[in-house]
């Protein structure tokens, strides 16, 4: 077991240069992992995108994506742990047409950079050796700043409606006993944080819902097209359901962005790339539903997220399931199985 001594304010240097520890290597191989992926995606996206403006951020990111891949391997290398084997060039299709418009690409940026952020903010507070906190704190700034100017083109090209406004409270308000009522009787407005994450999980589900109707109607295998067709059902009932609790407090929601999909039905990805996309996006929903429960303060929001996480984690186990059929799954790095040790 490490021992971690406590080093002063502001020391460059930690007191201890050990072994990677379980999470440091766990949150290296998810962080390689996902930017191998996206880079494949990203490559596509700059064949077909003409608005200078977008194509500089995609550029921006897909700079991002390679950095924080060589950053790992740098480190995997040193530690003598086997590089994940991720996407190459076999998972992308450059010369495929195009499948979205330029406005998506946006839109998935701030998709996948949200993402790349839930993996750094929870990372960093776990992470003690001082080459892997300092790359995944950069990972998150470097994210962040990406986020800024997404938001940025977002705005200036009217793409997005802007989270709802409400008024200031007047004073302070202490909660009664129908505080947590949401089914019938006098049911209370949404307070700000519902507002926060119903608006957020409508923004990520109506950009989730658009590429996996996308894969859907490039996907090779019946298998995987089905799964995605699932996938696309319940992520359209979902935010349905969310801008219906927005809609009738007379609060604005982000409207669906399906029209950015082309007709194309030539993949430029592989069934194993988008199947492996889509798992890993809806499990981050798992947490994004989770931390919605947490803020949360009426049962009908309870039971729509409980909804929700049920029918997401239906979705992930199938969805896994076929991975593993086709042997496209890889495993995170493992403990050892003392067990299996003790019996030969």
């Amino acid at each position: 077991m490490r021992t971690i001594k406590p080093t002063k304010i502001g020391s460059k240097k930690s007191n201890f240069n050990e072994k990677l520890t379980a999470p440091e290597m766990g949150k290296l191989w998810a962080t390689y992992m996902g930017n191998s992926m996206s880079n494949c995606i990203l490559n596509y996206f700059l064949q077909h995108v003409e608005d200078q403006d977008i194509k500089k951020l995609v550029e921006h990111a897909k700079r991002l994506t390679e950095e924080f891949q060589r950053s790992v391997k740098e480190i995997f290398i040193k530690e003598n742990i086997p590089l994940p084997h991720g996407f190459t060039e076999d998972d992308v299709n450059l010369g495929a047409p195009r499948l979205f418009a330029d406005e998506f690409y946006v839109h998935y940026l701030k998709y996948a950079a949200k993402a790349g952020l839930s993996i750094y903010s929870i990372a960093i507070p776990l992470m003690y050796r001082e080459d892997v906190r300092n790359f995944l704190t950069y990972c998150m700034n470097s994210t962040m700043e990406l986020v800024e100017e997404i938001k940025t083109i977002l705005m200036d090209k009217s793409l997005i409606i802007e989270p709802p406004i409400i008024p200031a409270p007047e004073q302070v308000r202490i909660a009664d006993t129908d505080y947590l009522s949401g089914f019938v009787g006098d049911v209370r407005p949404l307070h700000a944080l519902e507002i926060a994450h119903l608006y957020d999980n409508i923004e990520n589900n109506v950009t989730s819902k658009a590429l996996i109707m996308a894969f859907s109607q490039v996907a090779k295998r019946e298998k995987v097209r089905d799964i995605f067709i699932k996938g696309k059902d319940i992520t359209n009932k979902a935010v349905e359901r969310y801008m219906e609790k927005l809609h009738y407090e007379s609060l604005p929601a982000p409207g669906f962005i399906d029209h950015l999909v082309t007709t194309s039905t030539f993949a430029p990805f592989s069934d194993k790339l988008m199947l492996f996309h889509k798992v890993d996006m809806f499990s981050m929903k798992i947490r994004a539903f989770g931390n919605s429960l947490a803020v949360n303060g009426r049962h009908d929001l309870a039971l729509l997220y409980g909804k929700s996480l049920m029918n997401i984690a239906n979705f992930v186990k199938d969805a896994s399931n076929i991975l593993i059929e086709n042997e496209w799954m890889e495993i995170p790095p493992e403990a050892v199985d003392r067990e299996n040790l003790a019996s030969k």
